[in-house]
């Protein structure tokens, strides 16, 4: 594999299918942007093994796809298939990842002494000391969990949620029910009779900083909150 190019492959039915494609184009496209098929191949052609030049052929190709148009197939086999990253595309998605899992720990989790989140460089320093291997294509969340897991050899740190009660006036409604949403779950809500509104949110303790100030910042200060025991 060159780094001029890389290979798609997927099996169906016993069978193996391979395309040569453009590393960078190929990544854009499995990501879902918008990259015509034409941009991503090497070449039209698809193969049975790749390395070795072998071509499917037409029979194979008809029985495990319905057809023999070339440009449907390797759009099959991108969108459904496995994409051979190169080392750098690998290097990117796996420092991209790392970042996302600190970001969530960071959020959802907190020193259980101090009752304050960790910043991300000491959970970051943390992961370098329990050693853990990140897996670029499966979530950030699912890794998450299984970091914090671990993370509790070396620091102490704990998941926590906290109840918080909020009241808005009226006239801020409108973009405070967006931004709670994203921080929390809305466990319970009553909308006044003057058009305000009042909930129970409950929210990673580590957010909860970051929600009174966005809260804050959108209602001009005019937002009640309160931390329910």
């Amino acid at each position: 594999m060159s780094g001029r190019y890389t290979i798609a492959r997927i099996s169906m039915g016993g069978e193996n299918f391979e395309i040569l494609v453009k590393p960078e184009p190929a990544y854009a496209y499995r990501s879902g942007k918008d990259v015509p098929i034409s941009d991503v191949l090497v070449s039209d052609v698809i193969f049975s093994d790749a390395n070795k030049g072998l071509k499917a052929s037409t029979e194979k190709l008809r029985r495990s796809f319905g057809t023999t148009d070339t440009l449907r197939i390797a759009e099959m086999i991108l969108k459904r298939g496995t994409l051979l990253l190169t080392a750098e595309q690998r290097r990117k998605m796996i420092e991209e990842k790392r970042k996302q899992i600190i970001s969530f720990i960071s959020r959802q989790c907190i020193d259980p002494r101090t009752k304050l989140p960790h910043p991300p460089l000491r959970i970051e320093q943390a992961m370098k000391e329990i050693h853990y291997s990140i897996d670029p294509f499966k979530s950030a969340e699912e890794q998450a969990n299984e970091v914090i897991k671990l993370l509790r050899r070396v620091i102490p740190i704990k998941i926590e949620k906290l109840t918080v009660g909020v009241k808005v006036p009226p006239e801020h409604v409108g973009r405070a029910y967006g931004v709670v949403k994203s921080f929390g779950t809305i466990k319970r809500e009553e909308w006044q009779r003057d058009g305000g509104w009042i909930a129970l949110v409950e929210l990673p303790a580590g957010l909860y900083g970051s929600f009174l100030e966005r809260l804050g910042e959108i209602t001009k200060g005019r937002v009640e909150t309160k931390l329910i025991e």
